[in-house]
């Protein structure tokens, strides 16, 4: 079956046409996606604004007249922290149901988490035994850990990295008594939740997701995406903390010339980086592999499996 799945995030909404089945890895077919940025709509109340409504109308229409181009039985629509945080959010969500026909789906951060992981388990398989499993989103950190198909743990964190550059980095390049604040309070927040994943047991596998994470890796060494997605990709700690020191001196401009980075998500590299950090810390974790397939496929996988079989 060809199906549609519509991610509604805090940075970027995105279609992504796949044919699967069962038993089957999701093949993409088409891939739609602009940068609404969502979480940076916000008014002072931290309502989603006219703009930014008016814009998820417009690419949800947009959306499901090519799910029909393309030939889909069905679209999958979620949403997370942008609209699931949003003193208006349900309004938000009414208005896209009335005006496109899409009733949009708000995943709770514990739920991102567990699809997450599905994901991860399935790309790498059995034999990676008891995985954890980090993602770094634009307004949250999702956090799994477990030996079977759902974890065992699930946690969500308000760490996005575009969270934290609204909140944190006001200069550009960042001031040093800015970049130390949001240091200390990262890892204060997730140390905070870092027991229960600890307690579990080591990983024998600690995967990361995300653009946030890949950008990293591409930085750091990783095979460019145009290898395609079974190239391993690995990032290394000692790799990282070389990197976060220059990071913090560069503008925006001047991340976004580097490999792996678009501009679009540039300003958000040097929170995502001290993010990525002290989870490597924490959890004593020296690299992360990073898996091409998350929340989307997550999505995916999970439908399928819901299916009777023909």
């Amino acid at each position: 079956m060809r199906l549609g799945v519509l991610d509604v995030g805090s940075n970027t909404v995105h279609l992504l046409v796949v044919d699967a089945h069962r038993g089957a890895a999701p093949l993409p077919a088409y891939s739609h996606k602009i940068e609404l940025r969502l979480a940076e709509h916000l008014d002072k109340d931290g309502k989603i604004d006219q703009s930014g409504a008016d814009g998820l109308v417009a690419f949800t229409k947009q959306a499901v007249e090519l799910a029909e181009d393309k030939g889909c039985e069905s679209v999958l629509a979620f949403a997370t922290s942008a609209l699931r945080e949003a003193p208006n959010g349900e309004k938000v969500l009414g208005r896209v149901r009335d005006e496109t026909g899409v009733d949009l789906e708000v995943l709770s951060g514990e739920v991102e988490a567990r699809l997450t992981f599905l994901a991860v388990r399935r790309w790498f398989g059995w034999s990676s035994g008891r995985l954890a499993v980090f993602d770094i989103g634009g307004g949250s950190l999702e956090i799994a850990a477990g030996s079977d198909e759902q974890p065992t743990v699930a946690e969500s964190v308000q760490l996005g990295a575009g969270r934290l550059t609204r909140e944190g980095l006001t200069a550009d390049p960042p001031n040093k008594d800015e970049v130390r604040a949001l240091r200390r309070r990262i890892r204060m927040e997730l140390a905070a939740v870092a027991g229960p994943v600890l307690r579990a047991g080591k990983p024998q596998r600690s995967v990361a997701t995300s653009k946030t994470f890949r950008s990293l890796a591409r930085i750091a060494g990783a095979a460019p995406s145009a290898d395609g997605p079974y190239v391993p990709r690995t990032l290394n700690r000692d790799d990282l903390n070389e990197w976060i020191p220059k990071l913090t001196k560069m503008t925006a401009a001047e991340r976004a010339a580097l490999p792996g980075v678009s501009a679009g998500r540039a300003s958000q590299l040097t929170a995502g980086a001290l993010v990525a950090d002290a989870v490597m810390d924490l959890f004593d974790l020296p690299a992360l592999e990073v898996c091409p397939w998350a929340l989307r496929e997550g999505v995916i996988l999970s439908r399928l499996d819901q299916l009777q079989p023909r």
